[in-house]
C-alpha cells in the first residue's frame, strides 16, 4: 500500500480530530481529489494546489500539519459514516430484542465507544504508528513535484539562496524570486490531472486544469518570506523587481518522462544544430495541449510512478536588469576610432572612444558587460566638436544600479581626466524607453560640419561664393566603396540644407555644411568615382578632396542637458 494511503488508514480511527480543527479552506467537493491524490503519492502541498487553495498561509505551515489536516478532513467523513452505521445496527438490535426484554432481565448492550475512543495503551499505539508513518512520509518523494514543495521549501534552503545573493554583492532593495523547473513536471501534472478528472466529473463537480495552482507559484508563496528574512536589512521579495534571483531544479532520473511526446507530437519540438530534440518546458506544454487523453495514457502511467529520489538544486543565479547611461562626447583626436578597430582579426589603433568611456562606467556600476551605441558615428580621422555626439551604454547585469548626482558628476570627471582625446558631458542614467529618442535622431535630425577642401585647379575667392547660395541640395548617394563591406548596396537620397565657404588660398578653402543626418560628406566632396551625384567636383568643375573634417553639432536634443 502507498505510504500516503497507509498514513491515512493509520489515523482514520482518531475521530477526536473534528472538522472544527481543520484550518484548510477545503470544501466537500475537494474530498474525492484529496483521496485520489493521497493514494497516488502526492505531497500535502500538491494536494492543496489541485484543490485550488489560494490561501498562501496554508502552504507555509509545516508539511506534517497540513497532512494531518488533510487526513482529518477525509477521516471525518469516514467516521461519520461509521457512527451512522453503528447507530442503525444498535436500533435494529433493540427492536428485535424488545419482546424478550419484557420477561427477561435486560443485559448491557455492547458498546461501540471502544472502537471510537481507544484506551490509553491503544491510543499510544495509534500515535506510535502515526509517528512512524510520518517519518516514512518525510523520506518519501512526491510523485507530482518531485520533492520541490517538500524537501526544498524551508529555512535551510532559504539560507542557501540568501548566502548566494550576499556573495554576489549586489545593491538592491527588492528582488523577485524566479523558479526553473524540470520539463517533466508538466507531464506528471498532466497525469495527475487525468487521474482526478474522471471522478471529479462523474460527481458533477467543476474543476478546470487552469485553476490548479502552479508549482512555481506555491514555491514562491512559501519561500519569499523566508528568503527576505535571511537577507535582512529591509529587503522585500516582490512580484516585480529589477533584481532577480533564479532557482533552477533538475531531476535526471525522470528526464525520460518527456521522450514519448517528441514522437507523439514532433511538430512541437524543434531540433538543435546537432539535430538533438530540445524538450523545453514550452514545447512540452504545447505537446500536452495537443495530445489526446487516450494517447497520453497509452504511453504514460496514471498516476505517475513513485520516484526514488527528489529533485536537486542545480543553480542559484542572480541577475539585475540592464541600466542605461547616456551622455554626449567630444572627440579631439584624428587617430581614434569610435569603436575598437579590428581588420582581418588584427587590432588597429590602441584604443577607441567606446573603450575610454566604458571602462570607468563599468567599474562604477560593477557591470558584467555593456553595449555601446551613439547617434551616428564619425570616421577615425574626424573630430567631434561643439556640444558633442549623443551616446548611450547598456550596462549588463550591474551589481550597483544607482548613483546619486554627486557620484555621477565624479564619474564624469574620472572619464575626462583619463584621456585628453575625449570629453563627456551630461552623463546620466536614463530609461530603456528614452533610448529610442536617440535613435530617432540618426536619420531625422540635422548635423553640421566643417571641412578643409583641396582643389586641383587654382581658384579665386569669387569662384566659390556661389556655393553660399545653394539651399536644399538633394544628393543621390550610392553606398560608398569604403563602407560597402558593412552596408548594403543601395542608393540613398540625402539633403544638404545649406553651405558656406571661407577662402584660404588658391588651392584651399573651408566648407561649412548643414545636412540631413546620414549624409556622406567625404563622398559629396570627392564624388566617390561618380557614386554621389551631384558632388563638389561637378560644382567647381575641378577635382576636389577633403583634407580634414570636423563634426560641429549633432542636432539631437537628447539626453537633457545638465547644468555645470
Amino acid at each position: 500500500m502507498n505510504h500516503f494511503a497507509t498514513r491515512l488508514s493509520s489515523v482514520c480511527h482518531q475521530s477526536v480530530i473534528s472538522l472544527s480543527s481543520v484550518m484548510l479552506p477545503l470544501k466537500e467537493k475537494d474530498k474525492p481529489i484529496v483521496q485520489k491524490l493521497l493514494s497516488a503519492g502526492c505531497c500535502a502541498r500538491c494536494i492543496l494546489r489541485f484543490c485550488c487553495v489560494r490561501v498562501q498561509a496554508a502552504y507555509r505551515q509545516p508539511q506534517q500539519d497540513t497532512l494531518k489536516e488533510l487526513q482529518a478532513f477525509i477521516c471525518d467523513t469516514e467516521n461519520s459514516k461509521s457512527q451512522d452505521s453503528a447507530a442503525s445496527e444498535a436500533t435494529d438490535e433493540n427492536n428485535k430484542s424488545h419482546d424478550a426484554a419484557v420477561s427477561e432481565a435486560p443485559e448491557e448492550p455492547p458498546t461501540k465507544r471502544v472502537k471510537l475512543e481507544p484506551s490509553g495503551t491503544d491510543a499510544q499505539s495509534e500515535e506510535d504508528a502515526a509517528a512512524v508513518t510520518l517519518k516514512e512520509e518525510e523520506s518519501s518523494v512526491c510523485v507530482l513535484c518531485l520533492g520541490i514543495l517538500h524537501q526544498f521549501c524551508g529555512a535551510p534552503q532559504a539560507v542557501k539562496i540568501a548566502e548566494t545573493v550576499k556573495e554576489e554583492k549586489y545593491e538592491f532593495d527588492t528582488l523577485v524570486l524566479s523558479v526553473s523547473l524540470p520539463a517533466q513536471l508538466c507531464v506528471r501534472e498532466h497525469s495527475c490531472w487525468l487521474h482526478v478528472k474522471k471522478e471529479v466529473r462523474e460527481k458533477g463537480l467543476v474543476l478546470d486544469k487552469d485553476d490548479v495552482i502552479q508549482v512555481k507559484e506555491a514555491f514562491k508563496w512559501i519561500m519569499q518570506g523566508l528568503v527576505a528574512k535571511e537577507l535582512g536589512r529591509g529587503v522585500a521579495v516582490v512580484t516585480r523587481s529589477a533584481f532577480e534571483v533564479g532557482v533552477e531544479f533538475i531531476h535526471e532520473a525522470t528526464d525520460s518522462d518527456c521522450h514519448f511526446l517528441a514522437s507523439a507530437c514532433p511538430d512541437c519540438f524543434k531540433p538543435t544544430k546537432n539535430k538533438q530534440v530540445r524538450k523545453t518546458g514550452m514545447a512540452v506544454v504545447k505537446a500536452l495541449e495537443k495530445i489526446s487523453d487516450a494517447r497520453f495514457l497509452k504511453h504514460y502511467p496514471c498516476p505517475p510512478a513513485q520516484p526514488s529520489s527528489c529533485c536537486s538544486l542545480q543553480d542559484v543565479q542572480c541577475v539585475h536588469v540592464s541600466v542605461f547611461v547616456a551622455g554626449r562626447y567630444n572627440k579631439f583626436c584624428r587617430s581614434l576610432p569610435q569603436t575598437p578597430w579590428v581588420i582581418d582579426g588584427e587590432r588597429r589603433m590602441e584604443s577607441s572612444v567606446e573603450e575610454l568611456i566604458a571602462a570607468p562606467i563599468l567599474s562604477a556600476f560593477r557591470a558584467d558587460g555593456f553595449n555601446f551605441s551613439s547617434s551616428g558615428r564619425e570616421d577615425v580621422d574626424v573630430r567631434t566638436l561643439g556640444n558633442g555626439r549623443p551616446f548611450a551604454m547598456e550596462l549588463l547585469n550591474p551589481h550597483k544600479s544607482r548613483l546619486n548626482r554627486a557620484e555621477m558628476k565624479q564619474l564624469q570627471e574620472t572619464i575626462n581626466k583619463s584621456s585628453e582625446k575625449i570629453r563627456v558631458r551630461d552623463l546620466q542614467v536614463v530609461s530603456r524607453e528614452a533610448m529610442s529618442r536617440m535613435k530617432e535622431g540618426e536619420e531625422e535630425k540635422t548635423k553640421s560640419y566643417t571641412a578643409l577642401i583641396w582643389t586641383q585647379k587654382p581658384i579665386e575667392r569669387e569662384e566659390i561664393t556661389f556655393i553660399d547660395d545653394i539651399k536644399e541640395l538633394t544628393l543621390d548617394q550610392k553606398t560608398p566603396l569604403r563602407v560597402l563591406h558593412r552596408r548594403a548596396l543601395a542608393v540613398r537620397q540625402r539633403v544638404i540644407h545649406s553651405m558656406n565657404t571661407r577662402f584660404l588660398d588658391p588651392h584651399h578653402f573651408y566648407l561649412g555644411l548643414k545636412t540631413q543626418a546620414g549624409t556622406y560628406i567625404k563622398e559629396f566632396v570627392h564624388g566617390d568615382f561618380g557614386r554621389t551625384k551631384p558632388n563638389l567636383c561637378e560644382l567647381l568643375k575641378t577635382d576636389t578632396d577633403i583634407l580634414e573634417l570636423d563634426v560641429e553639432s549633432v542636432d539631437v536634443d537628447w539626453p537633457p542637458a545638465i547644468p555645470e
